[in-house]
């Protein structure tokens, strides 16, 4: 290595292990150097958009983010997405470590002939989540995560989102893909490339194009083409209903909530059921196609709180202070299971409640980045 890609290294792995460092500008001859140059053997996951490398430092690991050259995006885009991520500081966030945006000249295709180009590259950098993203270990609820961490991973989601929405940032593309994990199973919410920033008195905007992903994106959105924190409340009912059934779909929600019921009976059946429900019911209210019936993230963090200690989960989850205690307002999680309100009884409701939900659905969940619809600049 070159002094500069040295000096760029020691800055980075710095900024890697102090928290309180802010994001810094990074050389590219770094970046190539600790990826590699950029070999499929580092690359670790790939979209329409970027593909994403792991970055292997003396002391560390990154994740780095590699940008498609794409006609719509400019220095002015590229440094609004510089200014969310550099704005966007919760432990349910996924921290972002610096930035490049480098010229070099490179043997480009031009109507049939090779020609020299200069060619941009623009580059992101992450902290590195081991465990990979959400979607991977939802899959089935009959294995895999067990219920504790499933309300662990539903509670930091609400945290990170409710971080955002007080910070006035609307994320746009929240899908399981786009929560990540760490060693201990701590959520992160990533992938800004859609969000917007509103003004501290903003409450909504206008697109002229469609964004986000068929299946967590809200149905008024279609129509209306209307920005608001509300399309972000209807992808986090989506999520919360894959986390608690392990399906996509809903032809199996009957099946799966029994399962739910054989498992929480093994072990403390009546206060785990409790969160089941509760999550289950805010999961409806936030997939409500009335946008105006669905509640703000306020609401959510205040539901939850009645449902959890917070000595037991708060540090496992990244709670925020101002998300362990609930607020005047909040609603109560329900009675408590007894003789005359058994679990079966209340495990029928819930699966009444998402069927009927699920089923009046216009647009079903798809599986795959296919579902992905025309975006404005998916980074």
């Amino acid at each position: 290595m070159d002094h500069r890609t040295i000096t760029s290294q020691k800055v980075l792995e710095r900024i890697l292990f102090d928290e309180s460092a802010e994001p810094k500008a990074l050389s590219l001859s770094l970046l190539e150097h600790i990826t590699n140059s950029f070999s499929d053997d580092k690359e670790i996951g790939c979209g329409g958009f970027a593909t994403v490398y792991k970055g292997v430092l003396d002391n560390g690991t990154v994740a780095v983010k590699k940008l498609c050259d794409m006609v719509d995006m400019d220095e002015k885009k590229f440094s609004e997405e510089i200014r969310r991520l550099m704005k966007a500081k919760h432990k349910n966030i996924v921290r972002f470590l610096g930035y490049c945006s480098d010229t070099q000249g490179e043997m480009v295709d031009c109507e049939g002939k090779l020609v020299l180009a200069d060619v941009r590259q623009r580059l992101l950098c992450f902290e590195y989540l081991p465990k990979g993203s959400l979607d991977k270990h939802i899959t089935d609820v009959s294995c895999g995560l067990e219920w504790r961490k499933r309300y662990q991973i539903i509670n930091g989601i609400c945290d990170g989102l409710y971080y955002l929405h007080q910070n006035h940032i609307v994320h746009l593309d929240l899908k399981p893909v786009n929560i990540l994990l760490d060693d201990n199973m701590l959520p992160k919410i990533a992938d800004f490339g859609l969000s917007r920033c509103f003004d501290e008195k903003q409450s909504q905007a206008i697109t002229s194009k469609l964004i986000g992903t068929i299946g967590y994106l809200a149905p008024e959105f279609y129509t209306r083409k209307q920005i608001t924190f509300k399309l972000d409340i209807y992808s986090l009912g989506m999520i919360i209903i894959e986390i608690l059934t392990g399906d996509r779909g809903h032809a199996d929600i009957d099946n799966v909530l029994e399962r739910w019921r054989s498992r929480l009976e093994k072990s403390q059946g009546d206060r785990q059921l409790v969160q089941v429900r509760v999550c289950t019911e805010i999961a409806i209210e936030c997939a409500d196609f009335n946008p105006a019936k669905r509640p703000d993230t306020q609401h959510i963090i205040d539901r939850l709180g009645e449902t959890r200690n917070a000595d037991e989960f708060a540090t496992e989850t990244g709670a925020s202070s101002s998300s362990s205690v609930a607020k005047s307002g909040a609603v109560a999680p329900g009675p408590t299971i007894g003789p005359e309100n058994t679990m079966a009884n209340e495990l029928e409701k819930l699966t009444e409640g998402l069927y009927d939900m699920t089923k009046n659905q216009r647009f079903s969940l798809m599986p795959d980045d296919s579902s992905n619809v025309q975006q404005e600049t998916d980074i």
